[in-house]
């Protein structure tokens, strides 16, 4: 199999068909053997049986349905795990991404990169609530991360299968994943794609998920910034922690002495807390340290019998 199209869909029931028909053209005049993989992400509406009516007609079409709405990560996710092609391609099912840009993806992947992302120049969103949040959040992904993805919001995007199906999933980390791969040493292209403003239903994006991509990107920044050191980034957080129970403790004792007769229950219980994480932070740091360090000497006696 040579490409393998996932599509997340949630009450697209007015799209499945129109969509299954515009990848059928882009993708019929090609010499790529393909498949289309429908992931109904727990739809009320009509979606699954309308999808299920196209799989009696056309074998290449499949359709996973999953028991309630997960999101669109998880619904990727599952899509992922019974994808057949060397390379996999995203998009959404509300006909906004064009297909007849997955040749152009597919190319560039034959070229000797991981990943090639599309990028939405020309598009046709609400400026207010996606457009302008869009770009702050690119930008502050990107200088975050040092990664200048232009568009990390855009869905029609082309994976070497491999890459696909080893990433861990979760939260909102779809949108994050040419970053994180990115940061492993992956090699991505990006290429101007066509956008196409929605005809069916109503968006299910909103200003709700900047912040779950806000803090997964903080996450991925600590996670690969002490990968290699993590005893000193438990121990950044164990001194703060540390000497703001030095400083509480403190505070306990400046009261006790101005008001003798005070209760310092709460202060000197809060001091003791925020001692106990840090202790317990340094002890996390030496046990991953260790980890780390064993995983290191493993390797290297792996490649010395290698050799």
């Amino acid at each position: 199999m040579d490409i393998s199209i996932v599509i997340p869909v949630y009450n697209e029931e007015a799209s499945v068909e129109p969509l299954y028909r515009q990848i059928v053209d882009a993708l019929s005049p090609l010499d790529f053997k393909y498949e289309i993989i429908l992931v109904d992400d727990g739809s009320s509406d009509n979606t699954f049986n309308n999808a299920s009516e196209i799989t009696r007609k056309d074998n290449r079409l499949k359709v996973v349905k999953l028991k309630r709405n997960y999101g669109q990560t998880i619904g990727l996710h599952s899509g992922f795990q019974v994808a057949d092609g060397r390379i996999v391609v995203t998009m959404d099912g509300d006909l906004q991404n064009d297909p007849l840009d997955i040749e152009t993806m597919v190319r560039k992947i034959d070229d000797g990169f991981d990943i090639v992302l599309g990028w939405r120049h020309n598009r046709k969103d609400s400026l207010i609530s996606r457009k302008i949040p869009s770009k702050i959040a690119n930008w502050l992904i990107s200088r975050v991360t040092g990664i200048p993805v232009k568009d990390n919001g855009c869905a029609i995007r082309a994976y070497r299968g491999e890459v696909v199906k080893k990433f861990p999933m979760y939260s909102e980390m779809h949108r994050l994943m040419p970053v994180i791969t990115a940061l492993s040493g992956a090699r991505f292209a990006q290429i101007k794609v066509m956008h196409h403003p929605r005809q069916f239903g109503k968006s299910k994006y909103g200003l709700s998920r900047i912040y779950k991509v806000l803090i997964d990107m903080v996450a991925l920044k600590i996670i690969f910034s002490f990968f290699h050191l993590p005893l000193y980034g438990f121990g950044i957080f164990a001194i703060f922690f540390g000497v703001l129970s030095l400083g509480v403790f403190a505070v306990g004792i400046v009261n006790l002495i101005l008001s003798p007769g005070q209760s310092l229950v709460t202060t000197m219980g809060s001091s003791i807390l925020l001692a106990s994480l840090s202790m317990f932070l340094v002890f996390m740091g030496l046990i991953s340290e260790m980890v780390y360090k064993t995983g290191d000497i493993k390797i290297e006696k792996l490649l010395k019998r290698k050799k």
